[in-house]
């Protein structure tokens, strides 16, 4: 039974009758529920109360999405200008939205490569986002969080990503206002609650103890763990790995294995300038490589990255593919870093 609304442009409001008589009825879609749509009846009574409540509600709905825009495609195209063609441009956001990370996260091999972007997204480019985008990117972090918590999986590199997203969502409430947040400022509130969560619990994470029959990397040869070391590219794992045993620390302070990550994180001009001199006239490769760290950015190594394809100007994951016209695609492929691909959609 229709009814016109106040707007004679709008579909007009639904109402059923109940015992104590025509009730209206109210919509919201609910993603977390099988993408199904739940009826909520607010009675018509006292309509300014049950509009605020339903304000609120419609909030919390909207806070607590736990799915992302998905679609067909897995790929996006990357316009920079407007044209004859096609008029606007991709944002970073719809570019975030389009592409799968939520299944992502789940292999080992995009796992750092996710993180990594999304720390950088935090330190410059959230406030850019859309709404759907910035709620997106909280789903896929809650996800990440919830996956090192159950895997134990790299959580020193999640903790730095949680540090600088809650310094940057301080700065820009207290300093550089709330207006350039989109959203109700107490989602927000929450929001900043949820990450002091996931700091406490990923600083209180424990490891789980190996059984005592189970190997370790200290039941293996001398050679075979020397070999481990000179396959870690990030120092503070090697640190990490050398306080484990004594044995291990004589490993990771190996003048070779610092020397050798000098190299692949630094080009060989860079050294005479941090030429760093220990005591007994030999150089210092360790102390070479944090005094190095200081000036110039490292090197950075990912299982598997985004790939753009030069010829179609389309961004995509290697797996899913895309329509490409070349004769020859894979010589149009280049990788993407996480830099690279923030800087695909500055304009």
């Amino acid at each position: 039974m229709p009814f016109l609304g106040q707007d004679w442009r709008s579909p007009g409001w639904s109402w059923m009758k109940t015992d104590n008589g025509w009730e209206r009825c109210k919509f919201y879609c609910d993603y977390e529920r099988d993408d199904n749509c739940n009826l909520l009846m607010l009675s018509g009574a006292n309509q300014e109360t049950d509009f605020l409540a339903q304000k609120r509600n419609k909030e919390l709905i909207n806070s607590t999405t736990k799915s992302q825009n998905f679609y067909q495609e897995k790929w996006i195209f990357v316009q920079k200008e407007s044209t004859k063609q096609i008029h606007g441009y991709s944002t970073l956001g719809e570019a975030f939205n389009r592409l799968d990370f939520s299944n992502a996260i789940q292999d080992i091999r995009r796992f750092n490569y996710v993180v990594r972007l999304l720390q950088l997204i935090a330190k410059s480019q959230l406030k850019s986002f859309s709404g759907a985008a910035q709620k997106n990117y909280f789903n896929i972090l809650e996800k990440i969080v919830q996956k090192v918590l159950q895997d134990q999986y790299n959580p020193r590199l999640v903790r730095e990503l949680l540090k600088d997203l809650s310094s940057s969502l301080c700065l820009l409430i207290r300093e550089v206002g709330k207006s350039v947040l989109i959203g109700n400022i107490n989602i927000w509130i929450c929001r900043i609650d949820k990450i002091l969560l996931w700091q406490h619990q990923l600083l209180n994470l424990q490891m789980p103890e190996h059984l005592s029959g189970d190997l370790t990397i200290c039941d293996l040869p001398l050679h075979m763990q020397r070999n481990i070391l000179y396959r870690f590219s990030d120092a503070l794992d090697i640190i990490s790995v050398g306080e484990v045993t004594p044995t291990m620390q004589k490993l990771s302070d190996d003048c070779y294995l610092w020397k050798n990550l000098c190299k692949y994180h630094f080009a060989e001009k860079m050294f005479s300038r941090q030429m760093i001199v220990s005591e007994k006239g030999h150089i210092d490769w360790k102390q070479m490589f944090f005094a190095l760290e200081k000036y110039y950015p490292k090197r950075e190594q990912y299982g598997d990255t985004l790939q753009f394809c030069r010829h179609c100007s389309i961004l995509f994951w290697k797996d899913s593919g895309h329509p490409c016209t070349s004769n020859d695609p894979d010589s149009c492929l280049i990788p993407v870093s996480p830099q690279h691909f923030i800087s695909l959609f500055r304009f």
